[in-house]
């Protein structure tokens, strides 16, 4: 129970950090030629937005070490990841109205049934 809630964090705090991210380059825009880069990158760093999400990418790197020294790895990962994936399309849909397809939407039915399948198998 607790590495399963362990993952849930994991999973929480990477989608959370990568929607962070998005809202903090946002703000910015996009730099339009190399040599604006330099520039971008340090005012993004700067951000509340991107000081949270390196706090929160830090926090899920000590929970995951945890993670994988009480489950399987090939678990771990494929349940982690897979979360991953269809939360920040859910969310990036929902908070930055990002269009999702027919296609995509198929895609993340098929990676939660492998999901609910690798959870099953690893019980």
């Amino acid at each position: 129970m607790l590495t399963t809630l362990l993952i849930v964090l994991v999973t929480a705090c990477m989608v959370a950090s990568q929607l962070l991210l998005k809202r903090a380059v946002g703000d910015l825009g996009v730099p339009s030629t190399m040599s604006q880069l330099g520039r971008f990158f340090f005012d993004a760093l700067l951000t509340p937005w991107m000081l949270l999400a390196i706090v929160l990418q830090v926090t899920s790197f000590g929970l995951w070490l945890i993670v994988i020294a009480r489950e399987k790895l090939g678990v771990a990962v494929a349940v982690s990841g897979s979360a991953f994936y269809v939360l920040t399309a859910l969310l990036a849909w929902a908070l930055y109205e990002e269009q999702l397809t027919v296609w995509q939407g198929l895609g993340m039915g098929f990676i939660c049934i492998g999901i609910v399948m690798m959870l099953a198998s690893a019980s």
